[in-house]
């Protein structure tokens, strides 16, 4: 069995798109997933699944699974284990001890954005927040409150044209590290 993180966007935000935790790992049980925790109220969930199954087919099977019981569209970002793993390292952030980590965040993509329209984006410039994107995520430093930046979710989904979520550093390492208790 192969090791999943499923960050779902949309999720119990003011009311909206509700799904309880408990009902959400019912549903991944239902499709046949294993070892399910989930994290925070906000759609994140570690799993396994036997299989071999690209990430944006999975991600496909979860989100029709979701709009048949619920009745609304969510989308959903999928990553293996190692990907993960891989992405923690990556931080371009924490090599400058200037930065504080409470203010880093993950843009996670669907899909990797065309070349061109990395170009565009990188030509927006929106200080004191930056964004590094590296394959398919966008590492955020935020020294503000994350609410009030420009570099949304929408934001990079309008400019890259895929879909996008976005969790905190903390989250982004627990994720991490309930992974790594299932290996």
């Amino acid at each position: 069995m192969e090791l999943f993180i499923s960050v779902l966007r949309g999720i119990n935000v003011s009311g909206q798109n509700k799904i309880l935790m408990a009902d959400l790992k019912a549903l991944y049980e239902e499709l046949g997933f294993a070892n399910i925790n989930t994290y925070i109220q906000s759609g994140n969930v570690v799993f396994k699944t036997s299989g071999r199954i690209s990430n944006q087919d999975l991600a496909k099977v979860i989100e029709k699974a979701i709009q048949l019981k619920y009745g609304f569209a969510i989308p959903v970002i999928i990553r293996r284990g190692a990907e993960l793993s891989q992405l923690v390292a990556a931080n371009p952030f924490l090599s400058s001890s200037t930065i504080d980590p409470e203010k880093l965040y993950v843009t996670f993509l669907a899909d990797t954005p065309q070349p061109s329209n990395i170009d565009k984006i990188n030509t927006f410039n929106y200080p004191p927040d930056q964004f590094v994107i590296i394959g398919q995520e966008i590492f955020l430093y935020i020294p503000a409150r994350y609410s009030d930046t420009k570099l949304s979710n929408s934001f990079f989904e309008n400019k890259l044209k895929v879909k996008a979520t976005t969790r905190n550093w903390k989250t982004v390492n627990q994720l991490l590290q309930m992974a790594t208790l299932l290996l």
